[in-house]
């Protein structure tokens, strides 16, 4: 599923459908929903995955996440090049993590590999009506 600045609703087998997904992604790169479901033991809360796929060369522009949402990385293959606020700019490699702590900037993600593609599996810990997911800065 293609999403270019975009913000609309998916509705996911789990019942949910009140989740925003705007893109901070480049032409080309592409953001798959994976699993989204209510915290039942934290009232308000829901756990969101989505797969970011990068080809190569591919970069998302700069964003940042609803202010709400703690975020766990995972790059599943190949290599992410990311910069968390005013942290150093650092390349992971598949099976290697980062997170982003709520209301956290990120100037920098991309594919650090101009050949090979990427991919990232992030999860969000984030307010259900804590929407859009994405904002382009």
């Amino acid at each position: 599923m293609k999403l270019q600045h975009v913000l609309f609703p998916l509705t996911f087998a789990v019942g949910l459908s009140f989740i925003g997904v705007a893109s901070a992604h480049g032409a080309g790169d592409s953001v798959k929903p994976n699993f989204s479901q209510p915290i039942t033991n934290i009232p308000g809360k829901s756990l969101i995955a989505v797969e970011v796929l990068y080809p190569p060369g591919g970069a998302s522009l700069p964003h940042t996440h609803a202010k709400s949402s703690f975020i766990y990385a995972y790059v599943v293959s190949g290599r992410i090049a990311s910069k968390v606020n005013d942290g150093p700019e650092r390349i992971y490699k598949a099976g290697e993590s980062f997170y982003e702590e709520p209301g956290s900037r990120h100037p920098v993600s991309r594919n650090a590999s101009k050949t090979q593609p990427a991919k990232l599996l992030a999860v969000f810990v984030v307010d259900s009506n804590d929407t859009p997911l994405t904002t382009n800065e």
